[in-house]
């Protein structure tokens, strides 16, 4: 009897979780590119030995307008701004933020609020990380070895803020702490795919560091995917 009931109940869990997964929407951002007003250009790492050897001939690129060949931009945070309901609890699973080859890796990310940040030195190098949160507590840490790594919280949401390193002045980078699971960055084809929206009306906000934010309204029903585009 009590395995009957176990898989009538497994059974039921199944068909709530396919019903769900079957009504929810996607949504696809692309983020255009019409007129780069900052290009990349090459960073001076003499200031660090390591550095400079490391870039001998990789030469390390400023990463703050991320100019695609495909006319597109990446490194642009985009997120639902408005219309979510309801409250998502933060993964467990970590984002890793790497310092390597003297920059951030990445060098912009989104976390949820309460969810844990690996951050690591693979350099041979010291590196300090200092976000700069106005809505969260700030902190600035050292990692002067190889292999160090730091597990930190930014409990409250937040819009992107900068990381910068004291030691390497060129090294900066982006975190977004959001209160739901519906955001990305772009990739270097300029997208953002946002998965398991529930139906409804939402602003869509897109931001970047140099460029600022921008909105659409968006409605989304059933199992829509849906696409939009913000055009810098």
């Amino acid at each position: 009897m009590f395995k009957k009931i176990s898989h009538v109940l497994a059974l039921a869990v199944c068909f709530v979780f396919t019903t769900v997964a079957a009504h929810a929407a996607t949504l696809v951002a692309h983020v255009e590119l019409k007129s780069p007003v900052h290009p990349a250009h090459m960073i001076n790492t003499a200031a660090d030995p390591y550095c400079n050897t490391v870039h001998k001939t990789d030469k390390l690129m400023t990463e703050d307008q991320m100019a695609n060949p495909n006319g597109t931009m990446g490194n642009t945070f985009v997120f639902i701004s408005e219309g979510v309901t309801g409250n998502y609890a933060p993964p467990k699973t970590p984002v890793v933020l790497d310092q390597q080859g003297c920059h951030y890796v990445p060098h912009a990310f989104g976390v949820m609020a309460g969810q844990p940040i690996v951050i690591k030195n693979n350099d041979a190098t010291l590196h300090n990380i200092h976000p700069l949160p106005k809505v969260n507590t700030p902190f600035n840490i050292g990692m002067p070895m190889k292999g160090m790594t730091q597990t930190r919280v930014f409990p409250k949401p937040e819009m992107p803020f900068h990381i910068k390193c004291d030691v390497h002045p060129w090294m900066s980078g982006f975190v977004g702490v959001f209160a739901n699971p519906f955001f990305g960055v772009s990739n270097d084809k300029g997208i953002v795919e946002i998965d398991n929206l529930p139906a409804g009306t939402y602003t869509v906000e897109s931001w970047h560091e140099r460029l600022g934010p921008k909105f659409q309204k968006v409605t989304v029903g059933g199992s829509d995917r849906k696409e939009v585009t913000f055009t810098y």
